[in-house]
């Protein structure tokens, strides 16, 4: 048995207002050819198919033009796919009926059985061979959002998420057969797991959100995660990874080594997992922090476009500039711009320090763009400067509950 696992595509995603649907068009491209080459099982996407819960009509063809040429190239491949914290949980189940005729399978949301229990069987796909046998079975787990695990409970949300893994996997372990692998797909922070330093929208608003490993026992062969878009390991386990996104979210992202996972199985136990990295279509360049008069002359100094070769400009490199400057400069994107002229490079982010505000003490902040804070710590950073102090948990929970109840209801 033989399964892909890839997460975090976020189609749809804007790089500070720039379209990036060629990158997405050309890793989708280079991952159906992947399928050809490799003959895959199964293709496991561990959540944030898109990057919103409405996402333009442009994201919604390119995933699912994907999934037709999928199953042509590969008529007995099983895609299994679930939602994660960036979708809606009820779109990517609404094409469901139709794409179960492509051998695709799509999870939003868990479901409770009017005696209490989760509708486990619903989670749970089956995994067969060229020949039809069934190998393994995928244990789909979207993303898990409060009302749905505590609604009809007066448990917590760790209590609820707790539950809904005991009785998946509880119902798992009478359901297959000898030989058969568990594998678990989950979007979700475990504990342990390397947050990006901008990218990653916290999953649950609140003080707990990692959850343990140990939600996942030896007895599963293999969780293929999403989430977090740095690919690693988590525990130090092999067996329990997330494959990372397939192209840099932000600058920040700009060193991952984005990948692919070829994960193997023998009989009910993990073989081998290789990563395959991901070509990037566009690169991205971070320059600085630095002083203006450096920035400058490193533009400066790149080489100019042949006018006579002039390289399409959707394949020009994106372009953060860092800058360090000891006062306000009005014409600072005139002049970066001006450096620009005939650099096949695009500007789209300026970051901007004050020589005043820089420290060389790890202690002392960076300036921080708003768009880099998420609520909590901007709620954090306003109730400290008004107060003196940070507040209490019982505060930040109740902030919490607030910000869940406004996505719950743009959701709905």
């Amino acid at each position: 048995m033989r399964i892909l696992h890839t997460s975090d595509w976020h189609l749809g995603q804007t790089l500070h207002g720039q379209d990036r649907d060629f990158e997405h068009a050309c890793f989708l491209d280079w991952l159906l050819a992947q399928l050809k080459a490799r003959r895959p099982d199964a293709l496991l996407i561990a959540g944030d198919v898109f990057d919103t819960i409405n996402p333009p009509i442009k994201a919604q063809e390119r995933l699912y033009d994907f999934i037709v040429q999928a199953h042509l190239a590969l008529p007995t491949l099983t895609v299994v796919m679930i939602a994660g914290n960036h979708d809606s949980g009820a779109r990517i189940e609404l094409p469901a009926p139709l794409m179960r005729s492509l051998r695709t399978h799509a999870l939003g949301r868990v479901l409770w059985l009017d005696d209490g229990s989760l509708d486990a069987r619903r989670l749970m796909v089956p995994l067969t061979d060229a020949n039809g046998a069934i190998r393994a079975w995928c244990l789909a787990l979207p993303f898990l959002r409060p009302a749905e695990v505590t609604g009809g409970s007066d448990g917590t949300y760790m209590e609820g998420i707790a539950k809904v893994h005991a009785e998946l996997i509880a119902h798992a372990e009478t359901r297959r057969t000898l030989g058969q692998a568990l594998i678990a797909m989950s979007h979700a922070h475990l504990a342990g797991g390397q947050v990006s330093e901008d990218s990653e929208r916290n999953i649950i608003v609140g003080n707990a959100e990692a959850q343990p490993a140990s939600l996942f026992p030896p007895s599963i062969a293999y969780v293929a995660l999403g989430h977090l878009h740095k690919p690693q390991k988590v525990a130090k386990q092999e067996r329990i990874r997330y494959s990372g996104s397939p192209l840099p979210l932000s600058f920040a992202e700009v060193d991952y080594p984005h990948q692919i996972l070829d994960v193997q199985f023998e009989g009910e136990a993990l073989k081998t997992v290789e990563s395959i990295r991901i070509p990037r279509a566009v690169d991205m360049v971070r320059l600085g922090p630095a002083p203006l008069a450096d920035i400058l002359e490193h533009l400066k100094s790149q080489s100019e476009i042949d006018l006579f070769n002039t390289p399409e400009s959707h394949l020009a490199p994106w372009l953060e500039v860092r800058v360090i400057l000891d006062a306000p400069q009005p014409d600072l994107r005139q002049r970066l711009e001006s450096a620009l002229e005939r650099k096949s490079l695009r500007l789209v982010r300026i970051s901007v320090q004050y020589a005043g505000a820089v420290s060389t003490s790890s202690e002392s902040p960076e300036l921080v763009a708003l768009e880099q804070l998420t609520p909590q710590e901007l709620f954090s950073r306003a109730w400290q400067d008004t107060y003196g102090q940070m507040p209490e948990s019982s505060t930040l929970d109740d902030f919490a509950q607030l910000l869940e109840d406004i996505a719950l209801g743009e959701q709905a």
